[in-house]
């Protein structure tokens, strides 16, 4: 060890990390979803990444949630929708009543493989 090394102080700073374990997309895609009872609603997506989507709601949804989710995007000139079972896992808590629409976090419970790849060769095209 240098001798300027033995005295000298540890740095100390603010590292910014992804915690996410996919990359997200900025997208406005336009989704069905339904709870239990059956009644198909519909939201838009504003981003998404392979592990869920972060959406905009007409109704308050307690987290927690399952949802069913069709999710409308197009491919080329091919229409790919995908569905999935999603969860509710935040909800945007600055909420005020008489907002139109409620932000939210889904996660994806249950996926096809082949929706899923779908979803990954849709959001590498966004990459490109």
């Amino acid at each position: 060890m240098k001798k300027e090394e033995k005295g000298a102080k540890p740095r100390y700073g603010t590292v910014n990390f992804e915690k996410r374990r996919h990359p997200r997309f900025n997208v406005d895609l336009p989704f069905e979803y339904a709870r239990s009872d059956s009644v198909i609603n519909h939201g838009e997506a504003l981003n998404a990444s392979e592990g869920g989507l972060l959406v905009y709601f007409p109704e308050k949804i307690e987290v927690g949630q399952n949802l069913s989710l069709k999710l409308f995007f197009s491919s080329g000139f091919e229409f790919n929708p995908i569905e999935a079972l999603v969860k509710v896992v935040w909800i945007d808590v600055y909420l005020a009543e008489d907002w139109e629409d409620y932000r939210a976090g889904v996660m994806f419970v249950d996926i096809s493989p082949g929706d899923l790849e779908k979803l990954r060769i849709f959001l590498g095209s966004l990459s490109e």
